[in-house]
């Protein structure tokens, strides 16, 4: 994966912020919510730096909401 530049850099920072707002229990699943509508934008527009940013950052928050609810129940 290439250095992002000052601009995805900022781009990466704020949708992260957004993710985090975002809820993800049991008939609310916002978060995937969003993965879909990334996921139907990529395929309307194929190689998009914006979305290959989403996918990342929407992947990172699942796996730091993940890593909580584990270390939670420890």
């Amino acid at each position: 994966m290439a250095s992002d530049t000052d601009e995805e850099r900022f781009f990466r920072e704020s949708y992260s912020r957004e993710l985090r707002t975002k809820r993800q229990d049991g008939s609310v699943d916002e978060l995937e919510e969003e993965r879909k509508k990334v996921k139907q934008q990529a395929m309307k527009t194929p190689g998009r730096r914006g979305e290959q940013i989403k996918h990342e950052e929407i992947d990172r928050e699942i796996t730091r909401r993940y890593s909580l609810k584990r270390t939670e129940k420890k």
